[in-house]
């Protein structure tokens, strides 16, 4: 059982320093935030913008190990009982005081507000909030709830009286775009938003873990990678994220820029959807319709893992920067299986397999991916969609804005599908309910299963994980999960990525985070 108890904010973050006079940081990002409400998408490139204005209870590091926040500590009380104790003194960019009442509030609105990529997985566990004092919360939840603070590194705590009337689906925009409710806690105030353009941010003197080195930030929204390094080189931005891999060659020869690399948390996964009748996107090689979903037949999936050459993904496509995965974790994660066997390239058994399932020619596939969230999704969908070929697999490969790809992925547009999946917890519990438990609103699993995939056996697992205190038995409970939801061969990992930042050289001081947010309040001018 994990739980901590700190006092003062230097124990926090040791991030506070002298501050800087008037100075701007100007990032250019791949990609930027679907809204400012913090509560609307589970999107990383959501939830960093979130992170400059809005804090949570419970803080990751950089290496995702959990740290106070807006809580000071936690512990369990009961079995299904967790207290939190909260930061004293904290106060919203209105000058208004930090209370429980303002966590009830914001444990109760993911529910009610959220869009395609859900954020009420956060607060799935949650039965009901007691209000011990003004500063005290009792967590009731469903049953043991070990991993209840791992959740809460992305609940974003809003203030309950600035939000009250923009929490319906058809207020929530209004309320926080407009900036009438983007009143947080955290180290930067709200100034103005522009839907794929910048998101504008000034320091909050006032702040509980001391004042940002950075008067001002302004993060421009610029999907293409070539347009974000010219303006670097240029001047227009200081920092640029996600440095293509062809690019990041380039740079090793330009004493001008510096870059930082670091390895992410996301893994590229293929998915198949497991409907049986349903499968839009999927023919025989002439147009005409199959009978029934290919992807139902085991054989068939793991004929399209044997049909992926890993290793060729990360030297070729990828330029060396990443790693070829097995699990959709990386390897030392809570849960992560090292049972698991290594994947193996071998198309001639591939093929073999797929005339066993009775497609000795093989099918046509429109495969749908992103191309403009995370580094290299466009590139390794090509890549995917060449080696699929390669087994008798004729593939329409669709690399498409994330903003058109997610809501067409939740309402079934889909059968054959890859994206990024990046376990924001650091542990198993939130991979495996949310992706591969049986969907089940209710108790507020399967959220992100969007294949209609179903195993009771593993279900068991998961849920018997999920409450299990002992962290042992809990941690065997989830590397069986793994290991079981892995030989499904449903979500088929691929590579896990590495993320590359480039800056002016000599003008930062920048430490990657594991989870490939670039948080203002984390970087520094560099001392000389």
């Amino acid at each position: 059982m994990t739980y901590f108890k700190t006092t003062g904010f230097a124990v926090l973050f040791a991030m506070t320093t002298s501050v800087a006079a008037a100075q701007t940081l100007t990032i250019g990002v791949r990609g930027g935030p679907e809204s400012m409400d913090p509560h609307y998408s589970a999107l990383g490139t959501h939830a960093e913008v979130a992170k400059h204005v809005f804090d949570t209870l419970v803080w990751a590091d950089e290496n995702l190990q959990i740290k106070p926040g807006l809580a000071t500590s936690w512990k369990p009380i009961a079995s299904d009982v967790w207290e939190f104790k909260l930061r004293p003194g904290v106060k919203f960019h209105d000058g208004s005081d930090f209370t429980a009442e303002d966590v009830k509030f914001s444990i109760a609105r993911p529910p009610i507000v959220t869009g395609p990529t859900s954020t009420a997985v956060y607060v799935r566990r949650v039965k009901s909030v007691e209000i011990v004092d003004p500063l005290t919360v009792h967590i009731h939840t469903d049953g043991p709830a070990p991993s209840l603070p791992y959740d809460f590194v992305r609940l974003f705590i809003v203030n309950a009286k600035a939000a009250k009337d923009f929490t319906t689906r058809e207020t929530a925009a209004e309320g926080f775009n407009s900036g009438k409710a983007t009143i947080g806690t955290g180290p930067f105030r709200y100034v103005h938003w522009e839907p794929k353009g910048e998101v504008v941010l000034e320091r909050n003197p006032a702040y509980w873990g001391g004042p940002a080195a950075w008067e001002k930030v302004v993060r421009k929204e610029m999907p293409n990678d070539a347009s974000r390094l010219a303006a670097l080189k240029s001047g227009q931005v200081d920092l640029i994220t996600d440095v293509s891999s062809a690019d990041y060659v380039q740079l090793g020869r330009d004493r001008s820029v510096q870059t930082f690399v670091g390895d992410s948390i996301y893994v590229m996964n293929m998915l198949l959807d497991q409907r049986p009748d349903k499968m839009p996107g999927v023919r025989a090689k002439d147009g005409s319709p199959l009978p029934k979903n290919p992807f139902t037949d085991l054989r068939v999936r793991k004929a399209f893992d044997l049909a992926i050459d890993r290793k060729t993904m990360v030297e070729v496509v990828l330029e060396g920067l990443g790693k070829p995965a097995k699990e959709v974790m990386p390897a030392g994660f809570f849960g992560y299986s090292n049972a698991v066997p290594d994947p193996k390239y071998d198309p001639a058994a591939a093929k073999k397999l797929l005339a066993e399932a009775g497609f000795p020619d093989g099918f046509q596939i429109d495969l749908y991916c992103t191309a403009d969230r995370l580094p290299g999704d466009g590139a390794i969908c090509q890549g995917l969609g060449q080696m699929l070929s390669a087994i008798g697999i004729k593939t329409n490969v669709n690399a498409i804005s994330k903003t058109v790809y997610f809501p067409a992925q939740a309402r079934g547009d889909y059968t054959v599908s890859m994206n990024g999946w990046g376990t924001l917890t650091g542990e198993a519990a939130y991979t495996l309910s949310s992706l591969f438990h049986t969907k089940d609103a209710a108790k507020g699993l399967g959220a992100y299963n969007r294949l209609s995939y179903s195993n009771p056996a593993l279900d068991d697992l998961i849920e018997k994980g999920s409450v299990e205190l002992d962290e042992g038995k809990r941690r065997a409970l989830f590397e069986e999960a793994m290991a079981m939801a892995t030989a499904d061969e449903v979500a088929i990992p691929i590579v896990q990525l590495q993320s590359v930042w480039a800056a002016k050289a000599g003008m930062l001081d920048f430490v990657p985070r594991t989870d490939q947010d670039t948080l203002s309040y984390s970087i520094k001018p560099k001392k000389h």
